[in-house]
């Protein structure tokens, strides 16, 4: 097996999940200290840490991505063409073309270069908002995701909120003695996913998702209550999703709405000689304010990532390692 592909199934054949991320960072800081970089474990909740490395100075340049993957864990298999299992393309594929694209670039005498592996980027970004707290001098940061080997202009922002709906239980055989939150509710959203929620030349317009329904006791009861659960796709300021959904629920009896988390669409640094293409995906970019300019570029394709088949095509990810160092040779100029 070649050695490449096998430190990717290494990599995908420890289970990751967000939360259970310990494993794979201790052989993170194994493997990376054996390859003679310097590396430092920070603590982030539980038995879960991130893991930074350096090659001795103070890193102007680092490559980030993630340890921990969705459920459920997939072992890693293989054919000719493609790498299979959990953690493939997202991001574990990724991470190896970074660790190796890291000693290439260390052989032909970068120093200015570090390694930043985070958990919690699937939940939270936990990881990387505590990665703030780490000595940083970096003037960019080159966040691995699949982005199908293009440079990302940039990424759709968030506004995850739920919206309650109280109404008046009855007896159904009367309805006009109680209020139905669930059609108060169902009323509510037709107008949510027909409201525009802006535009963005380059990201495009945002979207809207109603991912959960709940409410109501039972078939022959007027719903007392009722709420959902609602995605946002931001492409500009959330601040301004939120000054919409105000403007909505004005005037509105007993609807309300909690915020569930919420950032800002994030638009990154490019390069000449790359294809450049936007993402509606999210990143920890955001919560990686201490790491510089953002630049957005990995091996593999979103469309496979959290599916059953998940997999990340050999090629690419050699592509990967050659890429991931052309852009350091490019950029490292302007450190």
């Amino acid at each position: 097996m070649d050695r490449l592909d096998e430190y990717i199934r290494t990599l995908i054949d420890i289970p990751s999940i967000s939360g259970e991320e310990g494993d794979l960072g201790r052989f993170l800081y194994t493997d990376l200290e054996q390859r003679h970089f310097n590396v430092e474990l920070q603590e982030v909740a539980g038995d879960r840490m991130n893991v930074y490395a350096h090659m001795g100075s103070r890193p102007r340049i680092v490559f980030c991505t993630h340890i921990d993957t969705v459920p459920p864990f997939i072992p890693s298999s293989e054919d000719d063409e493609f790498i299979y299992g959990r953690g493939s393309c997202d991001a574990k594929g990724i991470l190896a073309a970074m660790v190796v694209a890291a000693e290439k670039l260390r052989a032909k005498g970068v120093q200015d270069l570090g390694l930043l592996f985070v958990v919690g980027e699937e939940v939270d970004s936990i990881g990387a908002e505590k990665a703030n707290m780490l000595d940083s001098d970096a003037r960019y940061v080159i966040v691995g995701e699949p982005t199908e080997s293009r440079l990302a202009s940039g990424h759709k922002g968030a506004f995850k909120f739920k919206l309650l709906v109280e109404g008046t239980a009855a007896h159904s055989a009367y309805p006009h003695l109680g209020d139905s939150a669930i059609d108060r509710l169902v009323n509510l959203l037709t107008v949510v996913r027909d409201t525009d929620w802006g535009h963005s030349d380059v990201l495009g317009p945002a979207t809207v998702n109603v991912g959960t329904i709940n409410g109501g006791v039972a078939a022959n009861v007027i719903a007392p209550y009722a709420e959902a659960d609602v995605f946002v796709r931001v492409v500009g300021a959330a601040a301004e999703v939120q000054s919409k959904i105000e403007v909505l629920l004005k005037g509105e009896d007993r609807i309300s709405y909690e915020i569930v988390s919420v950032s800002d669409a994030v638009f990154c640094e490019t390069v000449p000689g790359f294809e450049v293409a936007p993402v509606s995906f999210g990143t920890d970019i955001p919560a990686l304010r201490s790491f510089g300019k953002p630049i957005l570029i990995g091996p593999g394709s979103i469309h496979d990532a959290h599916t059953s088949t998940e997999k990340i095509g050999k090629a690419e990810v050699r592509a990967a390692i050659d890429y991931y160092q052309e852009l350091v040779e490019k950029i490292l100029p302007d450190c």
